[in-house]
């Protein structure tokens, strides 16, 4: 495998540990690739509340892709460089139809720092600071929203998805990674296009990228990648895709890879 210019990594299931951490292997790949000269972008659906000590835990570039392509975010600086929302007016329009054609859901909401929730949206952690909490139709009314979270526990997680896929349609994307959450970005928006903007900040062409993931919303960068690796844990959908399956999360999976590519 010739050398890549850039490594792009999911975090949750990939990179990270089954206890979210980072093993002293996989620091030392990523430590040995930059070394090498090779940038190391994190990608991830997190927003930017939860990225901020992963920069400096993994020794990846400081600007990460988040909120599954929808921003791009500075961490040392706490600004974010890129952000592509989903307007007030289509967000609106979303939860209406999605409640009305899916009585069951429930919604949480993320606008660039802030997160918001229905009141009886079953949270499975506790609210960050400033949390908004009411009704996501008024929340999202007059803000550009980063994401709309979707939650209905009552149904099996492929149904939900099933069926946001069917109300959302052409306009918006809808992807998801677990936790029992469909998640809902602006029309064009998911990790391929935030690997694509942080790519062209570093100059480089996406073909010259080996990527990591393990979930659905990590399947437009991977496919986007030069070389889109899966880790073994992922999901069927990415193992099916993936030009390569390494070894699972738990067992150092892209550090292996890693330390193939730099012939350790």
């Amino acid at each position: 495998m010739s050398l890549p210019r850039l490594i792009a990594s999911d975090l949750d299931g990939t990179l990270l540990g089954p206890e979210g951490d980072v093993s002293a292997r996989t620091r030392a790949a990523l430590d040995a690739a930059q070394q090498a000269g090779i940038e190391i972008v994190l990608v991830t659906g997190r927003p930017p509340r939860w990225v901020r000590e992963m920069p400096e835990a993994t020794g990846a570039h400081a600007v990460v892709v988040c909120a599954n392509g929808a921003l791009l975010y500075d961490v040392d600086a706490h600004d974010v460089l890129d952000h592509a929302p989903i307007p007030g007016a289509l967000a609106v329009e979303l939860v209406d139809h999605l409640r009305a054609d899916a009585p069951g859901c429930r919604f949480a909401c993320e606008m660039t720092f802030t997160f918001g929730r229905d009141a009886d949206y079953p949270a499975r952690m506790p609210a960050p600071p400033g949390t908004l909490i009411g009704d996501v139709r008024d929340l999202v009314a007059d803000r550009d929203t980063t994401k709309l979270i979707v939650r209905d526990d009552d149904l099996p997680h492929d149904e939900l998805v099933r069926i946001v896929q069917g109300i959302v349609g052409e306009r918006a994307e809808v992807t998801h990674s677990g936790y029992g959450i469909v998640e809902i970005s602006a029309r064009g928006v998911d990790k391929g296009r935030g690997l694509t903007v942080a790519c062209a900040r570093h100059g480089i062409d996406p073909g010259d990228v080996i990527a990591f993931g393990d979930m659905p919303n990590d399947l437009p960068m991977l496919r986007l990648a030069g070389r889109g690796v899966a880790v073994a844990n992922a999901h069927a959908d990415v193992l099916a895709v993936a030009d390569e399956v390494t070894a699972s999360n738990a067992e150092d999976g892209v550090a292996q890879v890693i330390e193939r590519v730099l012939g350790r």
